[in-house]
């Protein structure tokens, strides 16, 4: 067992990189929503619908210059 452990922890799709972090982050996200589904409409803010991220990243950011988004 303390073999297989060691092997997933240093393997190139292990828990030390993107790969593995990414999809659990990505799943968490829409277990998250899940979640949230249970709540009253009041709960919910503006600021946790994407709406703002959103609205920035159509417009251009004139102190910098022309750009496609601004993260």
């Amino acid at each position: 067992m303390a073999t297989a452990v060691k092997t997933f922890w240093n393997s190139p799709v292990g828990p030390k990189t993107a790969h593995f972090w990414g999809p659990v982050a990505n799943w968490g996200f829409v277990i998250a929503g899940l979640v949230d589904m249970n709540k009253p409409a009041e709960m919910i803010s503006g600021n946790m619908t994407g709406g703002t991220w959103t609205r920035k990243s159509q417009r251009p950011n004139s102190k910098d210059g022309p750009q496609h988004c601004s993260y």
